[in-house]
């Protein structure tokens, strides 16, 4: 079983979907990805998340990011449920789901969790950069349902602090202060933040968000 650590590269694998055969390094090409599974298809939990990111989808599409499903249910079956998930969920699902009936890429991503279950995968979300590199990790019960303002909301807080050195405070939204980097000295703001700072403390300094 593998183990997946922030900054790792992102394990490559080949698979079918609901949208062809997947090289899954290929596939994202110079995007970002979001990949995130499910425990099974036909379930009412999941359903509601697949019609979510079907409609945040050009959200997902503006910040570079491609995602991609995954259920270690069959093609066949991952196909009747789009037709359940679009007509409940009123939505055109834009995006592939991976047929993991194997539990290939489960394992591959440390999915299953034995205490759990140990036949279903959990609600396990990686957020891959354009780099390969995986830049955030979260797994969620069975029985909970995912916050996908979250995830886009952390994508928007990876993509600034790639670029910027800043860091993102609690609750941060797009368009608000950003905390400059502790590595930064004062006497270098003024050229890298030109809309001004706030000197809280030493090490707490806050700026404009400096690409809006």
């Amino acid at each position: 079983m593998a183990t997946i650590r922030l900054g790792d590269t992102a394990p490559d694998f080949k698979a079918e979907t609901t949208q062809g055969t997947v090289q899954f390094h290929e596939w994202l090409g110079d995007s970002w990805g979001v990949l995130f599974s499910h425990p099974s298809d036909f379930t009412p939990v999941c359903t509601t998340e697949l019609g979510t990111v079907a409609n945040y989808f050009p959200e997902f599409q503006k910040r570079n990011t491609k995602v991609i499903a995954l259920s270690v249910d069959g093609l066949e079956s991952h196909l009747k449920w789009i037709k359940d998930i679009e007509e409940t969920q009123d939505v055109t699902l834009q995006y592939p789901i991976i047929a993991d009936e194997n539990k290939e890429v489960a394992n591959l991503y440390d999915m299953i969790h034995p205490n759990a279950n140990d036949t279903f995968t959990v609600r396990s979300v990686f957020i891959i950069g354009a780099d390969k590199k995986v830049k955030l990790i979260l797994t969620y019960p069975a029985s909970t349902g995912r916050n996908f303002d979250e995830l886009l909301r952390v994508i928007d807080s990876l993509q600034l602090t790639a670029n910027y050195s800043v860091a993102t405070p609690a609750n941060w939204k797009d368009g608000q202060d950003v905390v400059i980097s502790p590595s930064i000295p004062d006497e270098d703001i003024p050229a890298k933040f030109p809309k001004g700072f706030n000197r809280i403390k030493y090490y707490l300094r806050m700026t404009p968000q400096p690409n809006k």
